[in-house]
Formats: structure tokens, C-alpha cells, sequence
């Protein structure tokens, strides 16, 4: 299906005024994504070192002539913010831009790095997925002037995560480890309970008894129920299926 051409001037007038400006540094993101990332599967962010003399003031503004980017002829991977939830409609904004704009030869990929698992709920599986990096995206770009400018200002994105005034790429090893998770073949299974909350067993011989999850194995798709019986507490393995929240 043809893009509609749009005159670059427009599509820029369009996006200036659409979102706020938000200063981003990759010690933000690496504080949610990196050490103390908030699941144990989420691959680490690590940005390459930033230049001895490069400055480490706040992101450029749009059409801030004395805060362009320095020209590369090197290809890498960028990460770039938008809000959470909207990761796959930003994708779709700048894919159509890179067409429209013709900026093929600068701009190569755009990825929003997902991964597929399948949810227990209310006693039913379901496909879905998951968002590793709420509200990033990763964008492979030859970085110059006009390619910046054309990412920047692509409506739904609010900045690219840097150091300074040129965007910090992420190092390969990083990029390798978050494709590789995203090629994972089987989808996980992640339980929608939590270890002490009250459940209700709907499948097997203890039916309808109301028990405290004591643990979850997300990898064997079971959980650790302690049961009441006669006033003696008793631990009961059970499938994810056969339990719900009460």
C-alpha cells in the first residue's frame, strides 16, 4: 500500500508541537532497565562510552542549529522514548516517515522489543505480549543532521537517550542479547497471582478449597498452595489452570 508523500516541512509542523520536550540520559533508563531491571528475563541496556570531549548538557531542542548531532557514517542502534503503550503506534509513525521521507538509506530498523508469553487467567490461557521496555524503542540509524531530525520529530516521540547533546548508541552486545530474547521459542508462562494471596483451588480433588500461595514456578507452570486441613496447614502443588484468584 502507497504512503501518503507528505512534504517534510509539514510532517515537521506537524510533530514540533505535539508532545513536550523530555530530558532523557541513559542513567535514567539503565536505573529502570539496567541492574535493577524489574523482571529477571529482561536483557540488561549498555550504552557505549560517550567521547572524553563530548558535552554532557541536556538533549538538543528541534531545529536547535547549535545542537545538531555530529555526522557518522556508521550505522547503530539508538534507543528512543515515547509513552508507555504507545510503542507500537510510534513504530508505525516513523516507519511511515522513512518511507515518505525516503530516508531508507539512513534510517534501517525500528523494533520494539517484545516478547510473547502466555497468561493464566481466571482459569484460562491466553497468548499475549509483553513489552520488555515500556515506553523505548530501538532504532538502527546512520546518524547525521537530517536522519535526527527525522526521528526526533516523528509524532509520539519525546527524545532519544543520550549523554548529552548526541544520542548514545547502545553497545552490540546488548542489542545481541535483546534479539536473541525475542527469538525465544517458546512462549513463558507468567501466572497473574502472587506469592500470599488468597486463591480458590476450581480443579481436582481439593475443589472449591481456599488456600495461600506459598510459591510459583513459572518455568514448570506451578504453584505452591498451603491448604488448611483440620487446622494443620498443608502444602498442595497445583498447575497454574487449577487455581484462580478469589
Amino acid at each position: 500500500m502507497a504512503v501518503k508523500q507528505t512534504p517534510p516541512e509539514e510532517e515537521f509542523e506537524e510533530a514540533s508541537g505535539a508532545l513536550p520536550e523530555v530530558e532523557l540520559s541513559t542513567g535514567d533508563l539503565f536505573e529502570q532497565f539496567g541492574e535493577e531491571a524489574p523482571q529477571d528475563d529482561v536483557p540488561r541496556l549498555e550504552f557505549a562510552e560517550p567521547a572524553a570531549d563530548e558535552s554532557t548538557d541536556v538533549l538538543p531542542a528541534p531545529f536547535a542549529e547549535k545542537d545538531k548531532p555530529a555526522t557518522t557514517d556508521e550505522r547503530a542502534w539508538y534507543v528512543i522514548h515515547c509513552y508507555s503503550g504507545a510503542e507500537n503506534k510510534v513504530k508505525h509513525n516513523l516507519e511511515s516517515r522513512i518511507e515518505s521521507m525516503g530516508m531508507q538509506d539512513y534510517v534501517f530498523q525500528v523494533v520494539v522489543p517484545t516478547v510473547e508469553e502466555i497468561e493464566i487467567k481466571e482459569g484460562k490461557r491466553r497468548t499475549v505480549e509483553r513489552c520488555l521496555y515500556p515506553g523505548y524503542i530501538m532504532v538502527q540509524i546512520r546518524l547525521t543532521d537530517d536522519s535526527w531530525y527525522m526521528v526526533r520529530n516523528t509524532p509520539g516521540v519525546t527524545g532519544f537517550v543520550g549523554m548529552g547533546n548526541v544520542p548514545t548508541p547502545l553497545k552490540s552486545e546488548s542489542v545481541q542479547g535483546i534479539l536473541r530474547r525475542m527469538e525465544a521459542s517458546a512462549p513463558q508462562i507468567r501466572a497473574t497471582f502472587k506469592k500470599g494471596q488468597k486463591v480458590r483451588i476450581i480443579e481436582g480433588p481439593f475443589t472449591d478449597f481456599i488456600g495461600i500461595v506459598e510459591g510459583i514456578d513459572e518455568s514448570r507452570a506451578k504453584v505452591r498452595v498451603l491448604v488448611s486441613f483440620f487446622g494443620r496447614e498443608t502444602p498442595i502443588e497445583l498447575d497454574f489452570l487449577q487455581v484462580e484468584k478469589t
